[in-house]
């Protein structure tokens, strides 16, 4: 077979996924290289993990074909590429004439950029309540000119809290100072660009929003962002801001961060300030953050944190196959070639074990959201009444369920919750990281039926809700793909190990799919 020919060969297997074509068409040695972005996979077995774990590649057309042959059976292939959205891209090919024939020993793909629908000149408000600058950068100290989106929770001085809903804002005082965490940042430099929406009072978990729309996901276009960090999460994404100030209730930084292929950080509870923050329910609420480069999720973490780690850095990493199995099956594949991955680059220990959460985890869930709806109505109650119909149905329905726990329902379920962390610090040593999908699956279609994503929802919780119950610390990259659709990796560390956490992400920055 001619060299042209095993190129269309080889295209032909991408198209249709077919894992033992594309292995074939590599070359089977250590040192075969695939490149895309700023990874670089080495070793035919490291390739074929991550296309086994990508769920295949996106659809394309192949417009142009170039070939120079600058030795004796070698070849370099360029061809010009055309996705469906008509984004375009490159592929070149280095291939080598072995005794089976012509076979790929290096490959790089572009990246290709997927278009922004909305004008650079017309802020999106799905994505912005308040676009700026408000606040310029001091241009001095470690965030010096990071564009910040802060979510429309935290108190910006001379401006309202709109929490996401028109008829909250109308009565919202205007702020005489900013919230303790956007103070932090500002006064490390950071841009304050502008308030970003937030799902209603920010009680949901898909970003969408009645009143003012569902932002774009650049990442997965066509599908929510995820929420309650939607605004945030849409502009850093976007790339109309660097870093995204949010909150994490019940996983409101993490969904939308493995939604949106981003880096996301919920703290320790109590690690970072809630001093001006609107809350929801504050037995689980915290302040963290949103960001597409880890090294700049590290370095404003730092600004942000109130106390210093007592432990060393993460040493080992956990994974419980009982708590991934809730991840759908395509996750599952793909999270465990990242897996394989990650402690190969890190070369840390991978230690499968059964850490009982799972056989807990109905009860632990169901007490949880006893808790946090009870603790939403007994913060928005109130309000609530007085404005019936403010709410979308399925935001007041949550609300509703608070209303009806009773005291003795609340007791009983705080004490769950207190015997749940006991259990996950027992498991959960100082030096220890354990892995699971960030989400069970991609991000919904923007226009799924609500039954849907209402399952969805449910379904994530249960692996979010983990971290929230105990107030652990947990960090997400973006380290899955699923029919080419981001999804994160989520690790989750010991109480107060933050910094730790934090390092093992950077250091694991670059992802494990191409």
């Amino acid at each position: 077979m001619d060299l042209l020919a095993a190129f269309w060969a080889y295209e032909q297997a991408l198209a249709a996924n077919d894992l033992t074509g594309l292995d074939h068409w590599f070359l089977d040695a250590p040192d075969t290289l695939r490149a895309e972005g700023d990874t670089v996979l080495v070793g035919h077995t490291a390739i074929a993990d991550f296309r086994r774990g990508r769920g295949g590649a996106p659809a394309r057309v192949v417009e142009r074909v170039h070939v120079v042959r600058p030795a004796v059976g070698v070849g370099v292939v360029t061809a010009e590429t055309r996705r469906q959205d008509g984004a375009r891209g490159l592929q070149t090919q280095v291939w080598q004439r072995t005794d089976a024939g012509w076979r790929i020993a290096a490959a790089h793909v572009s990246a290709v950029a997927v278009p922004v629908t909305v004008p650079d000149d017309r802020p999106d408000p799905a994505v912005w309540r308040v676009a700026g600058p408000l606040v310029a950068s001091t241009g001095q100290g470690p965030l010096a000119q990071v564009r910040t989106a802060v979510k429309d929770l935290f108190a910006v001085a001379e401006q309202r809290v709109g929490a996401g809903n028109p008829a909250w804002l109308a009565e919202a005082r205007t702020e005489p100072e900013h919230a303790d965490a956007v103070r932090k940042l500002l006064d490390a430099g950071a841009e304050l660009t502008g308030i970003a929406q937030t799902d209603e009072l920010a009680f949901g978990l898909a970003g969408t929003n009645r009143h003012y729309g569902t932002p774009a996901n650049p990442a997965a276009p066509g599908r929510i962002t995820g929420g309650s960090s939607s605004g945030p999460a849409a502009a850093v994404a976007r790339g109309r801001a660097d870093l995204g100030l949010a909150t994490d209730t019940a996983g409101s930084i993490r969904v939308p961060a493995s939604y949106c292929g981003l880096y996301g950080w919920r703290p320790t509870h109590g690690a970072t300030p809630n001093g001006g923050l609107l809350a929801l329910a504050p037995s689980f609420d915290t302040a963290g953050l949103l960001a597409r480069d880890p090294v700049l999720l590290r370095t404003a973490a730092e600004a942000l944190l109130t106390r210093g780690d007592t432990t060393g850095p993460i040493t080992a990493c956990m994974v419980d196959e009982e708590l991934v199995s809730l991840a759908e099956p395509e996750v599952r594949a793909s999270f465990e070639a990242a897996c394989r991955a990650l402690t190969l680059r890190t070369a840390l220990p991978l230690t499968r074990t059964r850490t009982g959460a799972a056989e807990h985890l109905g009860e632990w869930f169901a007490a949880f959201r006893t808790v946090q709806a009870a603790e939403a109505w007994e913060q928005h109650g109130a309000w609530i009444a007085r404005h019936p119909g403010a709410l979308a149905p399925d935001v007041a329905a949550r609300f509703e369920n608070g209303r009806r726990v009773s005291a003795a329902e609340r007791a009983q379920a705080e004490r769950v919750l207190s015997d749940g962390r006991k259990a996950l610090d027992a498991v959960l040593l100082p030096g220890t990281a354990l892995l699971l999908p960030a989400t069970s699956g991609p991000a919904p279609l923007a226009d799924a039926p609500p039954d849907e994503v209402e399952a969805v929802r449910a379904a994530t919780l249960r692996l979010t809700c983990l971290a929230s119950l105990a107030g652990l610390p947990a960090a997400v990259a973006p380290l899955l793909r699923v029919r080419s659709l981001p999804v994160g990796l989520c690790a989750l560390g010991a109480r107060g190990t933050d910094r730790a956490l934090l390092d093992f992400i950077t250091d694991s920055r670059k992802p494990a799919h191409a």
